[in-house]
């Protein structure tokens, strides 16, 4: 069995978004794939850690944090 892994990232335009435009543009994807042959099987969230940035000699250095990204997985 193969397996495919895309990222998700939702765009909504902040005046005239909504949950409907997120789920249209996950069902498009869907779509695309399910018509290459493959085969929607969830969306997983996928959590990371963003290692610290010491900046240049310790001047605009940013803290690590975690951050969470959307996968959609798909197989054959």
């Amino acid at each position: 069995m193969e397996y495919k892994v895309i990222p998700f990232v939702a765009s909504i335009d902040s005046k005239k978004g909504n949950s409907n435009h997120v789920a249209d543009q996950l069902e498009e994807i869907i779509k695309h794939h399910s018509n290459q042959g493959w085969k929607y099987v969830r969306l997983e969230s996928v959590s990371t850690f963003v290692q610290p940035d010491n900046g240049c000699f310790g001047f605009g250095g940013k803290p690590g944090y975690t951050t969470s990204r959307q996968m959609v997985v798909f197989n054959k």
